[in-house]
């Protein structure tokens, strides 16, 4: 998988207006326990990023219209409005939502390999078990470098790497 510090890439408005211009893809996670730092990483974006951006919140009071660049696209998971694993009848632990809708996005709709000309960057914040679950599938699974995954080193993921 290629990342953005393979490739020098300029990111100015011109740049990024250009039809060719190689647009680094995004894959980001939060819950509402990072959403300052969610907010802070979005303002680095260059402006031409595309992708998604999941975020699981206890229940609807904790939506806000997060600005993102025009190509990427903020799905808020509401775990008051969702059900634990399939027959239990509990509710939505923290994490689960964020896990599952991120492991379906990513198997469907994650660039691999060079399919993404300008690469794509991983950044998994919030909660451990979410973050654990996804890392674990984008490693394993899909096969993606341990090294390509940005997460919080208070997990100790990146001992994985």
């Amino acid at each position: 998988m290629t990342t953005l510090t393979e490739h020098a890439v300029a990111h100015d408005a011109t740049a990024c207006k250009a039809s060719r211009h190689a647009r680094v893809q995004q894959l980001i996670t939060a819950d509402e326990t990072s959403l300052v730092e969610l907010e802070t990483l979005i303002a680095t974006l260059p402006i031409c990023s595309t992708g998604r951006v999941f975020i699981e919140v206890p229940d609807a009071s904790y939506v806000f219209d997060l600005a993102v660049p025009a190509r990427m696209i903020v799905t808020w998971l509401d775990r008051s409005q969702r059900t634990g694993d399939p027959g239990t009848g509990r509710a939505c632990a923290p994490g689960q939502a964020l896990a599952r809708a991120v492991t379906a996005w990513a198997d469907e709709m994650l660039c691999a390999d060079d399919t993404c000309a300008g690469g794509t960057r991983i950044h998994l914040l919030g909660g451990f078990l979410g973050t654990a679950d996804i890392f674990d599938h984008l490693t394993g699974a899909l096969g993606i470098e341990a090294s390509a995954v940005h997460t919080p080193e208070r997990f100790g993921l990146a001992a994985a790497r």
